[in-house]
Protein backbone atom coordinates (compact mmCIF):
# COMPACT_ATOMS: atom_id res chain seq x y z
CA UNK A 1 0.00 0.00 0.00
CA UNK A 2 1.69 3.21 -1.38
CA UNK A 3 -0.79 6.04 0.52
CA UNK A 4 0.58 7.84 3.71
CA UNK A 5 -0.53 10.66 5.38
CA UNK A 6 1.19 14.15 5.16
CA UNK A 7 4.28 14.91 7.58
CA UNK A 8 2.56 18.21 7.66
CA UNK A 9 -1.07 17.14 8.90
CA UNK A 10 -2.35 17.91 12.23
CA UNK A 11 -4.67 16.26 14.55
CA UNK A 12 -7.76 16.92 16.38
CA UNK A 13 -7.27 16.64 20.63
CA UNK A 14 -11.52 15.38 20.55
CA UNK A 15 -13.79 13.95 18.34
CA UNK A 16 -16.24 16.88 18.70
CA UNK A 17 -13.25 18.75 16.13
CA UNK A 18 -13.23 15.34 14.16
CA UNK A 19 -14.10 16.56 10.39
CA UNK A 20 -16.98 14.91 8.70
CA UNK A 21 -14.98 13.58 6.07
CA UNK A 22 -12.55 11.80 8.62
CA UNK A 23 -11.51 7.85 8.09
CA UNK A 24 -13.73 7.40 11.80
CA UNK A 25 -16.83 9.37 10.47
CA UNK A 26 -16.96 7.41 7.26
CA UNK A 27 -16.54 4.35 9.29
CA UNK A 28 -19.82 4.92 11.31
CA UNK A 29 -21.25 4.68 8.23
CA UNK A 30 -21.72 0.76 8.77
CA UNK A 31 -24.65 1.30 10.47
CA UNK A 32 -26.61 1.77 6.68
CA UNK A 33 -25.29 -1.60 5.82
CA UNK A 34 -26.67 -3.49 8.50
CA UNK A 35 -29.53 -4.36 7.02
CA UNK A 36 -28.11 -6.00 4.34
CA UNK A 37 -24.52 -7.76 5.24
CA UNK A 38 -24.17 -9.22 8.46
CA UNK A 39 -20.56 -7.93 7.95
CA UNK A 40 -20.91 -4.11 7.77
CA UNK A 41 -17.99 -3.18 9.81
CA UNK A 42 -15.46 -5.46 7.57
CA UNK A 43 -17.74 -4.25 4.61
CA UNK A 44 -17.19 -0.25 5.04
CA UNK A 45 -13.20 -1.27 6.24
CA UNK A 46 -13.01 -3.02 3.03
CA UNK A 47 -14.56 -0.45 1.03
CA UNK A 48 -12.63 2.40 2.80
CA UNK A 49 -9.09 0.76 2.53
CA UNK A 50 -10.21 0.16 -1.43
CA UNK A 51 -10.74 3.62 -2.12
CA UNK A 52 -7.70 4.64 -0.09
CA UNK A 53 -5.51 2.38 -1.45
CA UNK A 54 -4.75 1.36 2.35
CA UNK A 55 -4.58 -2.18 4.55
CA UNK A 56 -7.49 -2.09 7.31
CA UNK A 57 -4.97 -1.45 10.20
CA UNK A 58 -3.97 2.00 8.92
CA UNK A 59 -7.66 2.75 9.45
CA UNK A 60 -7.43 2.50 13.01
CA UNK A 61 -3.21 3.65 12.64
CA UNK A 62 -5.17 6.98 11.24
CA UNK A 63 -8.79 7.34 12.64
CA UNK A 64 -8.93 11.18 12.27
CA UNK A 65 -7.13 11.91 8.65
CA UNK A 66 -9.54 13.53 6.77
CA UNK A 67 -10.17 11.72 3.81
CA UNK A 68 -9.16 14.17 0.21
CA UNK A 69 -12.18 14.86 -2.26
CA UNK A 70 -11.11 12.65 -4.97
CA UNK A 71 -10.75 9.89 -2.36
CA UNK A 72 -14.19 10.63 -0.77
CA UNK A 73 -15.86 10.34 -4.13
CA UNK A 74 -14.49 7.26 -4.61
CA UNK A 75 -15.71 5.60 -1.50
CA UNK A 76 -19.11 7.19 -2.30
CA UNK A 77 -18.94 5.52 -5.60
CA UNK A 78 -18.06 1.85 -4.00
CA UNK A 79 -20.27 2.53 -1.30
CA UNK A 80 -23.45 2.95 -3.01
CA UNK A 81 -23.01 0.09 -4.99
CA UNK A 82 -22.55 -2.10 -1.93
CA UNK A 83 -26.25 -0.68 -0.63
CA UNK A 84 -27.77 -2.04 -3.23
CA UNK A 85 -26.66 -5.70 -2.03
CA UNK A 86 -23.73 -6.04 -4.64
CA UNK A 87 -20.70 -8.11 -3.22
CA UNK A 88 -17.44 -6.70 -1.56
CA UNK A 89 -15.58 -8.94 -3.57
CA UNK A 90 -16.95 -7.42 -7.10
CA UNK A 91 -17.01 -3.93 -6.07
CA UNK A 92 -13.05 -4.20 -4.94
CA UNK A 93 -12.36 -7.01 -7.60
CA UNK A 94 -10.91 -9.61 -4.85
CA UNK A 95 -11.32 -12.22 -2.35
CA UNK A 96 -9.05 -13.99 0.14
CA UNK A 97 -9.28 -17.43 0.48
CA UNK A 98 -6.98 -19.72 2.36
CA UNK A 99 -4.01 -17.84 2.27
CA UNK A 100 -4.58 -16.28 -0.84
CA UNK A 101 -5.80 -13.47 -2.42
CA UNK A 102 -7.84 -14.08 -5.79
CA UNK A 103 -9.06 -11.67 -8.26
CA UNK A 104 -12.32 -12.10 -8.69
CA UNK A 105 -15.16 -11.04 -11.40
CA UNK A 106 -19.15 -11.22 -11.95
CA UNK A 107 -18.57 -14.31 -14.12
CA UNK A 108 -17.16 -16.86 -11.59
CA UNK A 109 -18.31 -17.55 -8.29
CA UNK A 110 -16.90 -15.66 -5.53
CA UNK A 111 -14.89 -17.89 -2.77
CA UNK A 112 -16.66 -18.60 0.10
CA UNK A 113 -14.41 -19.69 3.69
CA UNK A 114 -16.68 -22.29 3.87
CA UNK A 115 -15.08 -24.09 0.60
CA UNK A 116 -11.81 -24.21 2.76
CA UNK A 117 -12.98 -26.91 4.44
CA UNK A 118 -12.52 -29.11 1.17
CA UNK A 119 -9.03 -28.03 0.91
CA UNK A 120 -7.96 -28.46 4.47
CA UNK A 121 -9.62 -32.01 4.39
CA UNK A 122 -7.39 -32.65 1.03
CA UNK A 123 -4.26 -32.02 2.43
CA UNK A 124 -4.98 -34.44 5.69
CA UNK A 125 -5.18 -37.37 2.96
CA UNK A 126 -2.55 -40.29 2.45
CA UNK A 127 -1.46 -39.14 -0.43
CA UNK A 128 1.54 -39.03 -3.12
CA UNK A 129 4.27 -36.89 -2.82
CA UNK A 130 3.96 -36.17 -6.44
CA UNK A 131 -0.02 -36.44 -6.41
CA UNK A 132 -1.77 -35.90 -9.59
CA UNK A 133 -5.01 -33.54 -9.40
CA UNK A 134 -8.13 -32.91 -10.81
CA UNK A 135 -10.61 -29.60 -10.15
CA UNK A 136 -13.06 -29.78 -11.81
CA UNK A 137 -15.03 -26.37 -12.77
CA UNK A 138 -12.72 -24.16 -10.79
CA UNK A 139 -14.01 -20.67 -11.28
CA UNK A 140 -11.25 -18.22 -9.77
CA UNK A 141 -9.04 -21.07 -8.97
CA UNK A 142 -9.46 -21.10 -5.93
CA UNK A 143 -9.39 -24.85 -4.73
CA UNK A 144 -6.78 -25.93 -7.31
CA UNK A 145 -4.38 -22.77 -6.22
CA UNK A 146 -4.74 -23.47 -2.20
CA UNK A 147 -3.42 -27.21 -2.97
CA UNK A 148 -1.35 -26.61 -5.16
CA UNK A 149 0.52 -23.30 -2.54
CA UNK A 150 0.27 -25.77 0.13
CA UNK A 151 2.02 -28.94 -1.69
CA UNK A 152 4.25 -27.61 -4.64
CA UNK A 153 5.19 -30.86 -5.66
CA UNK A 154 1.34 -31.50 -6.80
CA UNK A 155 0.81 -31.82 -10.15
CA UNK A 156 -2.57 -29.77 -10.44
CA UNK A 157 -4.64 -29.50 -13.42
CA UNK A 158 -7.83 -27.39 -13.17
CA UNK A 159 -10.65 -27.26 -16.10
CA UNK A 160 -13.75 -24.99 -15.76
CA UNK A 161 -16.47 -24.63 -18.82
CA UNK A 162 -16.30 -21.36 -19.15
CA UNK A 163 -13.60 -19.39 -21.10
CA UNK A 164 -13.67 -16.16 -18.89
CA UNK A 165 -13.39 -18.83 -15.52
CA UNK A 166 -10.32 -20.23 -17.05
CA UNK A 167 -8.97 -16.66 -18.01
CA UNK A 168 -9.32 -15.53 -14.65
CA UNK A 169 -7.74 -18.84 -12.98
CA UNK A 170 -4.76 -18.21 -14.94
CA UNK A 171 -4.62 -14.90 -14.03
CA UNK A 172 -4.44 -15.55 -10.13
CA UNK A 173 -2.17 -18.57 -10.41
CA UNK A 174 0.16 -15.83 -12.10
CA UNK A 175 -0.58 -13.09 -9.73
CA UNK A 176 -0.24 -15.63 -6.83
CA UNK A 177 3.17 -16.83 -8.21
CA UNK A 178 1.91 -21.14 -8.61
CA UNK A 179 3.49 -22.52 -11.27
CA UNK A 180 2.39 -26.08 -10.69
CA UNK A 181 -0.86 -25.39 -12.13
CA UNK A 182 -2.54 -25.75 -15.56
CA UNK A 183 -5.57 -24.58 -16.35
CA UNK A 184 -8.02 -25.71 -19.65
CA UNK A 185 -11.10 -24.82 -21.13
CA UNK A 186 -13.26 -28.76 -20.48
CA UNK A 187 -17.70 -29.33 -19.68
CA UNK A 188 -16.58 -31.25 -16.35
CA UNK A 189 -14.67 -34.36 -18.03
CA UNK A 190 -15.16 -33.74 -22.00
CA UNK A 191 -11.61 -32.69 -22.63
CA UNK A 192 -9.78 -34.52 -19.86
CA UNK A 193 -7.43 -37.43 -21.11
CA UNK A 194 -7.93 -40.54 -20.00
CA UNK A 195 -4.51 -41.76 -19.03
CA UNK A 196 -4.98 -45.38 -17.85
CA UNK A 197 -5.89 -47.16 -14.88
CA UNK A 198 -2.52 -46.94 -13.67
CA UNK A 199 -1.41 -43.18 -14.87
CA UNK A 200 -4.97 -41.68 -13.61
CA UNK A 201 -5.69 -38.86 -11.00
CA UNK A 202 -4.81 -39.54 -6.84
CA UNK A 203 -7.00 -36.88 -6.39
CA UNK A 204 -10.05 -34.99 -7.93
CA UNK A 205 -11.65 -31.85 -6.17
CA UNK A 206 -14.99 -30.11 -7.21
CA UNK A 207 -17.06 -27.10 -5.74
CA UNK A 208 -20.15 -27.77 -8.10
CA UNK A 209 -23.15 -25.66 -8.73
CA UNK A 210 -25.51 -27.79 -6.37
CA UNK A 211 -28.21 -25.07 -5.60
CA UNK A 212 -32.41 -26.57 -6.66
CA UNK A 213 -33.58 -23.74 -9.31
CA UNK A 214 -36.72 -22.57 -7.69
CA UNK A 215 -34.36 -22.58 -4.52
CA UNK A 216 -35.92 -19.13 -3.28
CA UNK A 217 -32.33 -17.93 -2.12
CA UNK A 218 -31.35 -17.33 -5.55
CA UNK A 219 -33.11 -14.32 -5.22
CA UNK A 220 -31.60 -13.28 -1.80
CA UNK A 221 -27.97 -11.94 -0.98
CA UNK A 222 -25.04 -11.94 -2.99
CA UNK A 223 -26.11 -14.89 -4.96
CA UNK A 224 -28.69 -11.96 -6.68
CA UNK A 225 -24.96 -11.03 -8.55
CA UNK A 226 -23.24 -14.00 -9.24
CA UNK A 227 -23.57 -16.56 -12.66
CA UNK A 228 -26.50 -18.96 -12.33
CA UNK A 229 -24.65 -21.30 -14.22
CA UNK A 230 -22.12 -21.71 -11.11
CA UNK A 231 -25.05 -22.16 -8.98
CA UNK A 232 -28.09 -23.70 -9.92
CA UNK A 233 -28.22 -27.86 -11.01
CA UNK A 234 -31.55 -28.89 -12.01
CA UNK A 235 -34.19 -29.63 -10.44
CA UNK A 236 -33.17 -30.83 -7.05
CA UNK A 237 -29.44 -29.47 -7.18
CA UNK A 238 -27.59 -32.77 -7.69
CA UNK A 239 -27.49 -32.85 -12.02
CA UNK A 240 -23.84 -31.83 -11.73
CA UNK A 241 -22.70 -33.67 -8.69
CA UNK A 242 -23.89 -36.72 -10.52
CA UNK A 243 -22.48 -36.30 -13.24
CA UNK A 244 -19.11 -35.61 -11.38
CA UNK A 245 -19.47 -38.42 -9.06
CA UNK A 246 -20.20 -40.95 -11.39
CA UNK A 247 -17.36 -40.31 -13.88
CA UNK A 248 -14.84 -39.76 -11.39
CA UNK A 249 -14.26 -43.56 -11.30
CA UNK A 250 -12.94 -43.40 -14.63
CA UNK A 251 -10.33 -41.64 -13.81
CA UNK A 252 -9.23 -41.87 -10.64
CA UNK A 253 -6.04 -44.11 -9.73
CA UNK A 254 -6.93 -47.49 -7.45
CA UNK A 255 -7.34 -46.01 -4.14
CA UNK A 256 -7.73 -42.38 -5.46
CA UNK A 257 -10.05 -40.00 -3.56
CA UNK A 258 -13.37 -37.75 -4.73
CA UNK A 259 -13.83 -34.65 -3.02
CA UNK A 260 -16.87 -32.48 -3.49
CA UNK A 261 -18.94 -29.97 -1.71
CA UNK A 262 -22.85 -29.69 -1.76
CA UNK A 263 -25.53 -28.14 -0.24
CA UNK A 264 -26.34 -28.49 3.90
CA UNK A 265 -29.24 -30.74 3.48
CA UNK A 266 -27.57 -32.64 0.46
CA UNK A 267 -25.02 -34.71 2.53
CA UNK A 268 -27.40 -38.08 2.72
CA UNK A 269 -27.98 -38.44 -1.23
CA UNK A 270 -24.34 -37.40 -2.07
CA UNK A 271 -23.42 -40.14 0.20
CA UNK A 272 -25.82 -42.70 -1.71
CA UNK A 273 -24.54 -41.55 -5.06
CA UNK A 274 -20.35 -42.40 -3.86
CA UNK A 275 -22.01 -45.64 -2.88
CA UNK A 276 -23.58 -46.25 -5.93
CA UNK A 277 -20.82 -45.48 -8.10
CA UNK A 278 -18.28 -47.94 -6.22
CA UNK A 279 -16.55 -45.64 -3.70
CA UNK A 280 -15.71 -47.14 -0.27
CA UNK A 281 -14.61 -45.28 3.35
CA UNK A 282 -17.22 -42.83 2.40
CA UNK A 283 -17.65 -39.72 4.86
CA UNK A 284 -19.09 -36.52 5.12
CA UNK A 285 -17.73 -33.55 7.13
CA UNK A 286 -19.34 -30.32 8.53
CA UNK A 287 -18.06 -27.19 8.08
CA UNK A 288 -17.39 -24.48 10.97
CA UNK A 289 -21.86 -24.21 11.38
CA UNK A 290 -21.89 -27.80 11.91
CA UNK A 291 -23.74 -27.74 8.75
CA UNK A 292 -22.80 -31.27 6.18
CA UNK A 293 -20.72 -29.25 3.45
CA UNK A 294 -18.08 -32.28 1.86
CA UNK A 295 -18.09 -35.35 1.38
CA UNK A 296 -15.17 -37.93 0.13
CA UNK A 297 -14.41 -41.26 -0.61
CA UNK A 298 -11.94 -43.33 -2.33
CA UNK A 299 -11.85 -46.42 -4.68
CA UNK A 300 -11.05 -49.80 -3.77
CA UNK A 301 -7.43 -51.59 -4.79
CA UNK A 302 -6.92 -52.83 -8.21
CA UNK A 303 -8.00 -56.47 -8.02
Amino acid sequence: MSFRPSSSLSYPNSLKEININSVITLLKRADQLKEISDTAVLDIELLLSHALDVDRAWLKTWPEHEVLSEQLKGFEELFARRLTGEPIAFIIGSQGFWSLDLKVTPQTLIPRPETELLVETALYLKLPADCRTLDLGTGTGAIALALAKERPNWQVTAVDSEPAAVKLAELNSHYCQIDNVMVYQSDWFSQVPLLGRLSNYHLIVSNPPYIEIDDPHLTQGDVRFEPASALVSGLDGLDDLREVISNSIKYLDPLGWLLVEHGYRQGSAVRELFKAAGFINIETKTDFNELERITLGCLPEAG
